[in-house]
């Protein structure tokens, strides 16, 4: 009888502390929900991410993607996002981790976003965005980029690989080679 109120209570006693954590603007394409660290880490290995490599995170919240990219592999980053907020949190979280040296995180729209130095892009975006993002994925990417998304795929284009991660989803695909598509 007891354990029948007590999810309820839960519930309605959680809402608030979450509604809180995740903010969604209007101005915004997407609501900023972190990453959970092992996604985090399983996007930069699939996405088999090296010291030459610059990783550039589309939406990059608190920076974690670029800064774990940085400090587990030795690669350059760049992150972009709308919210100052978060932009202030990814430069504290990549100066606390020693890697504001290789990091670089801008307030700007992610469509307006300079991506053609990136040799991985990561994503943790809706799929309308992702559909959006698409094309200047494959008009301003070089061949051999790796775009790795977590949770949404791409429409009409088959990831390369994808895997589970704590019940969740991380897809893989490869920019290919102009003449191919």
């Amino acid at each position: 009888m007891l354990a029948r109120w007590i999810l309820p209570v839960l519930l309605l006693t959680a809402a608030p502390l979450c509604a809180q954590e995740y903010e969604y603007p209007d101005n915004l394409d997407v609501p900023y929900v972190p990453s959970p660290d092992a996604v985090v880490k399983a996007m930069l290995k699939l996405a088999a991410v090296t010291k030459g490599d610059t990783v550039i995170d589309l939406g990059c919240g608190d920076g974690r993607i670029v800064v774990t990219a940085a400090l587990d592999y030795g690669a350059s980053g760049i992150g972009y996002d709308l919210n100052p907020e978060r932009i202030k949190e990814a430069n504290s979280n990549a100066a606390k981790a020693g890697v504001d040296k290789r990091v670089k995180f801008f307030e700007k729209n992610l469509f307006d976003a300079d991506i053609k130095e990136a040799t991985v892009v990561t994503l943790y975006l809706l799929p309308g965005v992702n559909e959006k993002l698409k094309p200047r994925l494959f008009a301003e990417l070089k061949p051999g980029t790796r775009v790795v998304s977590h949770s949404f795929s791409m429409p009409d284009w088959p990831p390369k690989e994808e895997i589970r991660v704590d019940g969740r989803t991380v897809y893989l695909w490869v920019i290919p080679d102009k003449q191919a598509k």
